[in-house]
């Protein structure tokens, strides 16, 4: 038997023993996917309706202006052909090659083989070109509302996006060059990582972002030192450990959203915002919040206020003697401080000294992005799958905001994973975003009802402890942070709830990047730049934009010399546990290593 004899008879013993190992892992699938639960049809997907109305302003537009819905077909068409006709003639020609014209640029289509193979390259071509085609149709729907025609167009977008060829095993070049280059194991890998993603999500399908077993938080992620120096069933409240000679004498509270861990701040010293802000001479606090169970399912906004915000607010005066405190809230906490504020004003209350907002809405209007999820078809789904579990559920939120970038957060990672048999990358971003935190029912109820929904906060109908509150309320000095590319909260509707705060003392700055990155960006990597603009915060947002200086680098050390003039004078550092009150545990604390299983149904 020769050498090639011997290479082949191997090869064929691995492919024989791969093909045994899918059989096996096919069977677990099937056991994973039978412990799927039912779950309200509402919060799967939009409603008929949507549907409805689409193809009725699709049917108007054919019938009021046919000419225009021809110029589509034609231009479609005609694209369609011509393509055609030049694969044709490349293939005539005896060589296998594609058109001369290999088309549109799209990261998703980096291989060679879909510019080069003339059957990759026309598929990709074909899916160009039927997209295109599809968007166009949808952006020049007149019969139709300007709010449905955002939500037809984005998940129209939602659809063209999962039918790319790229999505499927068998119109996949990568895929099928690994496989045959593996003899078939890349396969077997991608089919133990979905079973695993199965398996792990109670029959749910939930791609795998990053290596859970390359961090552990407290040992080489969210380490800035510190302790917990209060808890109660809310929140635990970490005070920083000073790493300066002296620190400025007003304190500084920092307000997470509870969709999230408050880590994000706390990644890495290189891009941690908590170490930084230690490191400027900050008294800093942070709050982590529980992540809730169904026990916690009548916890309303009002309860995350008094015994979140109120407590957290208090513990710091008087753990610091001090009379009057900095504050901060993150997004959705954003929102709720500026409830808390307007409450405290009613109330004749001063403590708290001056506030900041990262990329967070107050003005609902117009909600940007996330607007599509706002409507009732959804709302009211999860209004009724939450009373049944008790909560909303952090698989859900995680899965809407993955779908505002799905090629990116779960078609990329996907492929990758499923179809490459690649392991998820060791990413502390990606670690952080797969940890989730559930919400509870009645305050989940009361922010998309009360907030997002019926606008309340802006127009002054949101009830706090029985009263209204209002914008107008906020008469403190206010700075807010907004993100360029925000996909969660848009800088244009930051932008109008802020303008609308009653305060004389405002400072506006818009950061490159998004929701996270734009945030979490440190100096030292000189990565992304800010906009600020020395005229009023008024008018609208596109004319403040108009009239703004670009400026390099991070936004923090802007920020850090904004808040250190609200701060005091400098004093004697505090260490956690000098006062009155002990240490409980060092930082991160307990609450963040909490983990609740989500129910399913």
């Amino acid at each position: 038997m020769t050498t090639e004899d011997n290479a082949a008879g191997a090869k064929l013993e691995r492919m024989t023993a791969n093909l045994a190992k899918i059989e096996a892992l096919s069977a677990r699938l099937m056991a994973a996917l039978a412990q799927k639960k039912p779950s309200d049809p509402g919060v799967q997907g939009p409603g008929q309706e949507i549907y409805m109305k689409a193809a009725a302003a699709y049917l108007a537009g054919m019938m009021q202006n046919p000419a225009k819905v021809l110029e589509h077909q034609v231009s479609y068409w005609g694209k369609t052909m011509k393509h055609y006709v030049e694969a044709q003639k490349a293939l005539a020609s005896g060589e296998l090659k594609a058109p001369d014209d290999p088309g549109l640029k799209d990261r998703r289509f980096a291989n060679p083989l879909w510019d080069t193979h003339p059957a990759f390259n026309y598929l990709k071509q074909q899916y160009l070109f039927n997209a295109e085609a599809v968007q166009n149709a949808v952006a020049d729907m007149e019969a139709i509302d300007p709010g449905d025609k955002k939500r037809v167009e984005y998940f129209t977008k939602q659809i063209v996006d999962m039918l790319s060829p790229t999505n499927f095993l068998g119109t996949n070049p990568d895929a099928l060059e690994k496989a045959v280059e593996t003899d078939g194991e890349s396969l077997v890998k991608g089919l133990e990582n979905l079973v695993a993603d199965i398996e792990a999500n109670n029959g749910e399908l939930a791609v795998t972002l990053a290596d859970r077993n390359a961090f552990t938080i407290g040992e080489n992620i969210a380490t800035t030192p510190g302790a917990v120096v209060f808890r109660n069933r809310m929140l635990e409240l970490i005070q920083y450990t000073p790493t300066t000679e002296t620190v400025y004498k007003t304190p500084l509270l920092i307000f997470p959203p509870w969709i999230n861990k408050f880590y994000v701040m706390d990644l890495k010293p290189q891009n941690s915002l908590i170490k930084w802000i230690v490191d400027q001479g900050f008294t800093l606090f942070v709050v982590s919040w529980v992540n809730p169970d169904t026990s916690y399912a009548d916890v309303g906004m009002d309860d995350y206020i008094r015994e979140g915000y109120l407590t957290a607010m208090a513990e710091v005066r008087r753990i610091t003697g001090e009379k009057q405190i900095n504050a901060v809230g993150y997004c959705i906490a954003g929102t709720t401080l500026s409830l808390t504020l307007s409450h405290l004003h009613r109330a004749g209350d001063t403590s708290v000294k001056s506030a900041t907002f990262f990329t967070t809405l107050t003005d609902f209007s117009d909600p940007g992005e996330v607007g599509v999820f706002l409507d009732n078809d959804f709302v009211d789904g999860i209004e009724r799958q939450s009373h049944v579990d008790g909560m909303l559920s952090k698989t859900f939120m995680s899965r809407t905001f993955s779908y505002l970038r799905s090629n990116d957060l779960i078609y990329g990672p996907a492929i990758k994973s499923y179809m490459l048999g690649e392991a998820p990358p060791a990413f502390d971003l990606l670690f952080w975003n797969g940890d989730g935190t559930n919400l509870p029912c009645k305050m989940a109820i009361e922010y998309l009802r009360g907030l997002c929904q019926s606008d309340g906060l802006a127009k002054g109908t949101f009830e706090v402890f029985g009263h209204k509150v209002s914008l107008q309320d906020i008469q403190i000095p206010v700075c807010a942070i907004a993100c360029e590319t925000d996909h969660i909260a848009h800088w244009r509707g930051s932008f109008n709830g802020f303008k609308q705060m009653g305060s004389a003392d405002k400072t506006f700055i818009v950061s490159q990047s998004g929701h996270i990155a734009g945030i979490i960006n440190p100096p030292s990597k000189g990565k992304y730049g800010h906009y600020t603009n020395a005229g009023p915060v008024a008018g609208d947002p596109e004319e403040w934009m108009a009239g703004a200086t670009f400026n390099q680098g991070s936004w923090w050390p802007r920020w850090g010399a904004w808040l250190a003039e609200k701060s005091g004078p400098q004093i004697a550092p505090r260490v956690p546990g000098d006062s009155v009150y002990p240490v409980l545990c060092p930082a991160p604390g307990t609450y963040v290593a909490q983990v609740q299983n989500s129910p399913k149904g």
